[in-house]
């Protein structure tokens, strides 16, 4: 007999101990679109209200409207930017801007060279729409944006599992 009340009590506690315990994430929104997803044990920099200093620690947990620090809990009220090292859609932007110029450079030199049978002449205005195109993609694949006021646009939200946005 007490080999099955053992046995249902690792039952229940193994089956019930998973509902009850999800990780949560801190999500980064603007206009409810995701920019950044934090995790437990993510390392944070964090700007607060009214102090010039950064701060930065390690999460610990995330609070419904606070975030627990390693020596601290902070509050999402008082945070007024975080200092992310990542920027996806201008990156992204960047990078096919700049193949877009190098595709369009090398099909009018096989143009010209293949399969007109003249030689290549760079005075063409799709070398100088090329050069642009290159010119404007490599800056904005290479920079990086490095932090995000937090303003009416931009807020912070705690997401656990079941929620419409956790992944």
């Amino acid at each position: 007999m007490q080999r099955f009340f053992t046995l249902l009590f690792f039952l229940i506690f193994f089956f019930s101990g998973s509902a009850l315990h999800a990780q949560r994430q801190l999500l980064l929104l603007k206009k409810g679109r995701v920019l950044h997803r934090y995790y437990p044990g993510d390392d944070m920099y964090l700007k607060l209200k009214g102090n010039p200093d950064r701060v930065h620690s390690y999460l610990n947990n995330i609070l419904e409207d606070a975030l627990v620090l390693q020596k601290d809990t902070i509050p999402f009220h008082t945070i007024e930017r975080t200092y992310i090292y990542e920027s996806e859609r201008r990156n992204s932007n960047g990078t096919m801007l700049t193949i877009a110029g190098v595709l369009l450079f090398g099909i009018d030199v096989i143009n010209q060279e293949w399969i007109q049978d003249t030689g290549y002449s760079p005075s063409s205005g799709i070398s100088i729409a090329s050069g642009v195109l290159v010119a404007t993609g490599l800056p904005l694949a290479l920079i990086k944006k490095k932090s995000q006021v937090i303003s009416y646009k931009y807020r912070l939200m705690m997401v656990k599992a079941g929620d419409p946005l956790y992944r």
